[in-house]
Parts: structure tokens; sequence; C-alpha cells
């Protein structure tokens, strides 16, 4: 069994590799690369293999930057299933059929603006790409062992980090492969803890945090509430970046539950994602995989999804009408690291204002706007247009739907005697933090993930 690494090798987005298995050759991930308009531009790329030799395709989860890519491939050539726990599987349409409008949008707006004799701009994939690659997918529930290929077996575990998220155990040639994905963190709302797996002769695993320990989790809740009582003190709004699927359930969650604490009656809660209103109907039907608390806050608290001043705002119309107001609006809107969606429109208008709060509630990854609002920018160019930050910036960290150090060092310390382990999906800086701690903690060599490179099970 040998691993080939194509993509989140070095960085956090781009999940994308390559098992070559009892004679076949198995894709984990296939996911969007994900910041800088210099990092995107390299998603249109050729695949660094060819796509119609891969026989299967297995996703650990819904989030773009390990599925966005799977149309592509498909255009490209690829025929053979694609392998997705079933919420995931429900979740794909929603991700992939924004990413595409956006893809199309952007191609339009492009050719717009194209001068005499320059190429015509091309969307990376269309919404017809989306539905082709849709008909290969094959729902599998957690915790059942399947074979995919001949010689070639699988299992969904609970990954704990979004609704379907899951870490992969692959067998074949008397060798087993665990690819963590992406791990959440022990005790997240909503969501049950990652699962317990005690073999492999080969782990690969995630390290967006290896080199930071998050704050307690209701210490960063109670962070929350003080903010939205000085953004009220304020006569200010509250401007929340957040991913549609995922982080954007859970703030709702919080919401219901210190909906008294925080007094959030008297504010107006704006959901603005047409996406993340879709991905709410895919939740009410997987309320089987919830833990719970999160069945029992459903039902004894306002309902997260139904709470009655939260309006989920789809058309761009109602979106727009939210810009008139100067205060009293709690506005979560995507992207989560604010390169691109409604959150943008929104800081524009707000950004500006000394009385207005941004909250980070997640990573924000190198050339993104994000990143540079949490860096203490002073401006920002938005559209082509530069802004003046006077608005205040905050982040925190104990919401993250990734575990951090202790908890990625907890998920390897479960494996009996200590296989070899490959950290991707994660900056040099977090991996080599991580390598260091696992070395000191286990005495084991840590391979760091880098394009072009394989590793043997």
């Amino acid at each position: 069994m040998r691993v080939h690494f194509h993509g989140a090798a070095g960085e956090v987005t781009g999940s994308l590799h390559e098992v070559e298995v009892a004679g076949q050759r198995v894709l984990l991930d296939c996911g969007m690369i994900q910041g800088s308009f210099e990092a995107e531009r390299r998603n249109s790329e050729p695949f660094p293999f060819e796509p119609a030799a891969m026989e299967a395709l297995v996703l650990s989860h819904a989030h773009i930057d390990h599925i966005g890519r799977v149309p592509l491939l498909v255009h490209r050539g690829f025929r053979g299933p694609i392998y997705a726990q079933a919420a995931t599987a429900d979740l794909m349409p929603v991700m992939l059929l924004d990413a595409a409008s956006l893809a199309e949008s952007d191609a339009e707006r492009a050719n717009r603006n194209r001068r005499h004799g320059e190429p015509k701009a091309m969307p990376l994939y269309t919404k017809h790409d989306v539905h082709a690659a849709m008909k290969l997918v094959r729902p599998l529930p957690y915790d059942r062992r399947e074979q995919i290929l001949p010689g070639v077996e699988i299992q969904f575990r609970e990954a704990g980090h979004i609704l379907g998220s899951t870490c992969v155990e692959l067998w074949g040639d008397d060798r087993k492969l665990v690819f963590s994905g992406d791990i959440g963190p022990k005790g997240s709302p909503i969501l049950r803890d990652p699962a317990v797996i005690t073999e492999a002769d080969l782990v690969l695993m995630e390290s967006t945090y290896g080199d930071r320990n998050h704050r307690e989790r209701l210490a960063t809740v109670e962070e929350i509430g003080e903010i939205f009582e000085r953004a009220w003190h304020d006569r200010g709004n509250v401007l929340i970046p957040a991913f549609a699927v995922g982080r954007s359930q859970e703030l709702l969650y919080w919401f219901a539950k210190y909906w008294d604490e925080w007094g959030l009656s008297r504010w107006k809660i704006f959901l603005d994602s047409p996406m993340a209103a879709k991905v709410v109907d895919v939740y009410g039907r997987h309320e089987d995989l919830f833990d719970a608390e999160a069945q029992r806050v459903w039902r004894s608290k306002p309902h997260p999804f139904r709470m009655p001043n939260l309006r989920i705002t789809q058309s761009p119309e109602e979106s727009m009408a939210i810009n008139r107001m100067d205060g009293g609006a709690i506005i979560i809107a995507g992207s989560g690291m604010a390169n691109g969606g409604r959150i943008v429109h929104h800081l524009k208008y707000n950004l500006g204002r000394r009385h207005a709060h941004v909250l980070f509630v997640g990573f924000q990854a190198e050339g993104t706007l994000g990143r540079r609002l949490v860096d203490g920018a002073k401006w920002v160019r938005i559209h082509g247009k530069d802004y003046r930050v006077a608005a205040q910036v905050h982040t925190v960290g104990g919401l993250s739907a990734h575990t951090d150090q202790q908890g990625l060092l907890g998920w390897y310390g479960q494996f009996g005697a200590k296989p070899p382990l490959v950290l991707v999906h994660g900056e040099d800086k977090a991996r080599e933090a991580l390598a260091g701690e696992v070395w000191e903690r286990f005495g084991v060599h840590v391979t760091l993930a880098c394009p072009g490179m394989h590793a043997d099970a």
C-alpha cells in the first residue's frame, strides 16, 4: 500500500491523496485550494494523475476544501464510484452547486470586462458537472465495513468535525491505512465525539491547529456573550463570517441555549445564506447523528433553526436590505474566511463604523480577507476599492470545528503500537510544532507530507 500526496500537503486546503492498493488506485478527497487569488488559480491546473485511471474516490466530509474539485475530476474523465457518509452525500449538492454558481458568475463577470484579444474566461466547472458527479455518489453509514473494489475495503468512523464527517479506515494488501479527515474536538455541540481507533499500519492526520491549544469552549461562549453585550451598548451590528456547513448551525445552537443569558430577544438575527438554509434542512433529516445534549436543547429551548427573531435570508434583495441597518443586527454570513460570499458586502458597509463588531470564530487561511483583518490590517481592499478598518475585530478560538494540539495528540495516542504518522492539512509552522510534540511524547518520527512525495504502509 502506497500513498501519494497531491494536496493539503504543507497547506490547509486542497485535500487530495492517492492510494495504490491491491492493484487499484483510490483517491482520498478531492478538495478545492482556497486562499489568495494566486493559490486559487491552481485549482484549474491539470491533476497530477490521469483522472480516468482512478478507480474510486472516498470523501471524508463535505467542506469545500475536501470536495470542491470533485465535479472537475468528473469533467476530466473520472468515472468510478464516489463513497461518502450518508449525511455528507446529502450536503454535497448544496455545497457543489453553490461553488459552480460562483464559478459561473466569476467567469461571466470576467468576460464582461474582457479586453479585445484576451481569451474567454471559463468556469472551473458548471452545474451540469455537479449533477454528473452526484450520479456517481454511493452513500454509506458509519461503522460498517464495505468492499469498494476487489481487495479494498473501507469503513467510515465518526470524526466529530461537521455533520457526516468521517475518519476513513482503508484495508488492502494485508495493510490498514487510517485517514483522519478533519477531527473535531471532544464535547462539540450537536456532534458526537470522534470515534476511538486503535490499529493502523499508517496514519494520515490533519494538523490545522498543531501548534496551539484552544480556549475552553465555555470560556469562549462567555466571551461571545460579552461581545454581544458590548455591541449592544455601542449600538452597532455584529458580523460573523461563518461557513454554511457546521459553524453556522453551531452558532445558532449556542444562540438557542443562551437565549435568555445573552438577551438575544432584543436583537434581529440574520442567517444570510441560501446555502446555510439548505444545510439546515439536511441537519433536520439527520438528527439521529446528534449527541444527547443537542437533542435535549432541541426539545427544551427555542429551536435553534426557528428562533422567533431569526430571519434566514435567501434573495439578494433581502441580503442588501440588511445593510440599511446601522445597529441591532447579528449577521451570520459566508464565507467563513471572508474571501467571498455575502459577508464581503456586509463588511464593506460596516468596517468603517467604529461601533460595529466583526467576530471571527474559525481558522483564517493565509491570503484571505479574514486573515488580514485578524492580523490587524488598518485598510483592506474589497472589490477593487480600499476600506478603512474602524470596526472592532474579535477572534475567538474555542469554537473551532478542528481539535487543537492536545486533541490531536490524544487522537493519535489511542493507537496501540504507535504506527508511522504523516501530517497533512496544516501549514508548516503548525505541523513542525506537532511533530516535535509527537516525538517527545511517543518517540515517533513524523513525516511532513509535501506534494509529489509518497509513504508506504
